[in-house]
């Protein structure tokens, strides 16, 4: 493999993006030009790959350049494998949690919403959703079951950052998505933009004026889009007011609430069937 890089100096700055650069400067790395994102174990970074996304570099451990990531590897001939023995490489931040391969790829512009939307019935929309296990878990969810595409409010966590792109075992890369554009004001005028899109809004929220996620005036409509909110809050009351339905899913033994990603789950089940 002539493009194998033994490490031996761990200052080298080609290894920076993946044991030093924080991940909100890797996303602004060729500013104003889209930046980096790190890619872990084989099935991630292949389906970034079929996605259209660049690698830049990999790093691997040395048992696994004959193993599952072989193959991968070879693809990209003229691609800097940077390599080690992994006593060696646990020494870089975060790599003991990875599967054997990490790749650096460029990121490619977002689409608008307008684009990811054209052709969609069925949508998710996340409102403030921070946590990158969560995105990454209901990625895997919309793309499962049933969703077009996934819209996120600039105050979410990027769908590209390690953890998440880990928990969504590449989905993040199967699914159309983007963000509104942080100058379209959410919720009024993202709400506004959805419903010049055609689409009927349903607040995820634990309120008693809602109506049951099974009721047939849900699956009649041709457009949905599903609005999950932030962890512990959910959704701001203005979004709520500002929905065509709000659905509360039913639970037993007292349990008052869902984790956003269980509750994605269900609602992208029950809502996305047509």
């Amino acid at each position: 493999m002539s493009n194998r890089i033994e490490i031996t100096d761990f200052t080298a700055p080609e290894l920076d993006v993946y044991a030093r650069i924080p991940e909100v400067q890797l996303l602004r790395f060729y500013e104003p030009k889209p930046g980096l994102f790190i890619a872990e174990s084989p099935k991630v970074i292949q389906r970034a790959a079929n996605a259209g996304y660049q690698p830049v570099s990999f790093l691997v451990q040395h048992k696994d350049l004959e193993k599952e990531g072989k193959e991968l590897l070879q693809k990209f001939p003229g691609i800097p494998v940077y390599t080690a023995d992994y006593e060696v490489l646990v020494k870089l931040t975060g790599f003991a949690l990875t599967r054997g391969l990490l790749c650096a790829m460029t990121r490619r512009d977002l689409p608008s919403v307008e684009d990811i939307c054209k052709n969609a019935r069925r949508i998710a929309i996340l409102e403030n959703v921070v946590n990158p296990t969560n995105i990454g878990a209901i990625f895997r969810s919309a793309a499962a079951l049933h969703m077009d595409a996934v819209l996120l409010t600039p105050g979410c966590c990027d769908p590209l950052y390690r953890r998440a792109t880990r928990v969504s075992m590449g989905t993040v890369f199967q699914i159309p998505w983007t963000y509104f554009h942080k100058k379209v004001s959410w919720p009024e005028a993202g709400m506004e933009q959805l419903r010049s899109l055609g689409f009927k809004t349903v607040a995820m929220a634990l309120r008693n004026d809602s109506i049951s996620i099974d009721a047939p005036a849900l699956q009649a409509e041709e457009k949905l889009a599903i609005i999950l909110g932030a962890e512990g809050d959910g959704l701001v009351d203005a979004t709520i007011t500002g929905c065509d339905y709000t659905v509360k899913i039913p639970m037993s033994h007292e349990v008052d609430s869902l984790n956003v990603a269980a509750a994605s789950a269900v609602a992208f089940w029950e809502l996305g069937k047509r």
